[in-house]
């Protein structure tokens, strides 16, 4: 990756960094996206990319949201599809929301500040979008959430 000058600011209004994850935005509940808030976007960024991933899956990561080509501004609103999206771990496009098969799941949501759009095809997978913005990301920020099915 690039040289990034400065990190984004990345939080939510459903839940702080490091806390728990309403069910509202996992398969116990509606299954879409949590709003984000991205603040410290650098001037000249053009665009956003998002990855999402649960490190913790019995399989390996488990990617839930791969999206790039994302406008450039400082809210993501709940249950929108932002970008392009690619593919998840689930073998499907957009969000994928926390499910865990057991235990408490820690949820990464990365954010990148991106100097131009990328030329990358919908339904790439994380592999090929980080290929991708490999040279282009000015900035990342990262919220982590946690779930446990069952718990409110």
């Amino acid at each position: 990756m690039a040289n990034t000058e400065k990190d984004l600011m990345v939080s939510s209004s459903a839940f702080n960094d490091g806390g728990n994850i309403p069910t509202k935005y996992t398969c116990e509940g509606e299954a879409i996206n949590p709003p984000l808030k991205i603040d410290n976007i650098p001037q000249g960024a053009k665009s956003l990319a998002i990855i999402v991933e649960d490190p913790d899956a019995p399989n390996g990561t488990f990617d839930h949201w791969i999206a790039w080509n994302i406008p450039p501004e400082s809210d993501i609103r709940e249950n929108r599809n932002v970008g392009v999206s690619g593919m998840n771990s689930a073998q499907k496009t957009g969000y994928y929301p926390p499910c865990p098969p057991s235990g408490i799941h820690r949820y990464y949501f990365y954010l990148f500040a991106l100097d131009n759009d990328l030329d990358l095809k919908e339904g790439a997978n994380k592999q090929q979008l980080k290929d991708a913005m490999k040279e282009h990301v000015m900035a990342i920020g990262v919220l982590m959430g946690r779930y446990e099915k069952g718990k409110k």
